[in-house]
């Protein structure tokens, strides 16, 4: 038998109609992630008022919520309007291992922006001398390392198996468990090693994100005044809420040891942990921060007067 040479992407639907309907629908979300993560960044690198540890790592959160939906999005808006939705073997390869390049080095980010939070409210008069610049510079390298690790032991292991067919994937790209059941061989071994690493990797950066929150609200909860209990609670809320989001979803659909029983489940589950969270994210850190906030009027503000002058 000859090795497959492509993939097959079933995406969502076989309507048509509806395809073209999703396919406006994904595209305007697309367009909105990519540019919101993207004001985020512009943000962050022209106000000083913005140049902390805390928007550092929020500015390549944003980069990696671009990068990660970049990864599925443009290959699946494409298929919704041609009859032949394929993918190379290689790039499907490619896609996977990216995506969850991104994914792994996202979260051991949350777990550096927990610690940040830890030391700027426990330790508020130490916190600028701790955080500095060339910290902040060495967890976000060594998260990417991090994130580069957990999936290339896996994505080598997985390029090296036979695949002769079947070609199918019922999914709209290239997840790991889908095409590791392609292979014409036993994959319980790289099954096990991706269950393992995806154990230790979410629940190992949970526990130290968890650590650092029950010591950030026991502190907060000894602040006397509610001012600066709401104060302190509001620079943690929009950070809290999107580790919520990620580690849930994250965990339900990858923390097991086989992937094949729930397959339509986890398609879902994808398009909300890889589309909608990072076309959420911009929402949720500019809404609920003050500094970003003002940050984008001074900007409104400034594009304003350019306009009126000229």
């Amino acid at each position: 038998m000859t090795s497959v040479t492509e993939i097959l992407l079933l995406g969502f639907v076989y309507d048509p109609a509806l395809e073209i309907v999703l396919f406006l629908v994904f595209l305007l979300v697309y367009i909105v992630t990519v540019l919101g993560n993207a004001l985020i960044i512009v943000l962050i690198v022209i106000d000083s008022h913005l140049h902390s540890p805390m928007y550092f790592f929020l500015s390549n959160l944003s980069f990696i919520e671009i990068f990660m939906t970049t990864c599925v999005v443009p290959k699946m808006l494409a298929n919704f309007l041609t009859k032949r939705k394929t993918i190379s073997i290689g790039g499907c390869f490619a896609q996977s291992y990216f995506y969850f390049f991104m994914g792994s080095t996202e979260f051991i980010l949350f777990a550096a922006m927990s610690f940040d939070r830890y030391l700027a409210i426990c330790y508020p008069l130490r916190y600028p001398t701790l955080m500095t610049g060339t910290v902040c510079v060495k967890m976000v390298i060594g998260s990417w390392i991090g994130g580069f690790l957990f999936v290339f032991l896996s994505t080598v292991l997985k390029v090296r198996l036979p695949y002769r067919g079947p070609n199918v994937i019922s999914h709209y790209f290239c997840d790991s468990a889908p095409l590791l059941h392609l292979a014409c061989t036993d994959i319980r071994l790289i099954e096990l090693i991706d269950f393992i690493s995806s154990l230790l990797l979410l629940f190992g950066s949970l526990s130290f994100t968890a650590t650092s929150y029950v010591y950030i609200i026991s502190t907060i909860l000894k602040i006397p005044s509610a001012q600066g209990r709401k104060k302190a609670f509001a620079t943690c809320a929009s950070h809290f809420t999107v580790v919520s989001m990620g580690y849930g979803i994250s965990i339900f659909v990858y923390v097991r040891p086989s992937q094949t029983d729930i397959m339509s489940m986890n398609k879902a589950l994808a398009v909300f942990s890889g589309i909608l969270t990072p076309l959420l994210n911009p929402f949720i850190f500019s809404l609920r921060n003050e500094q970003m906030k003002e940050a984008l009027r001074d900007v409104l503000n400034t594009i304003a007067s350019k306009i009126k002058d000229g």
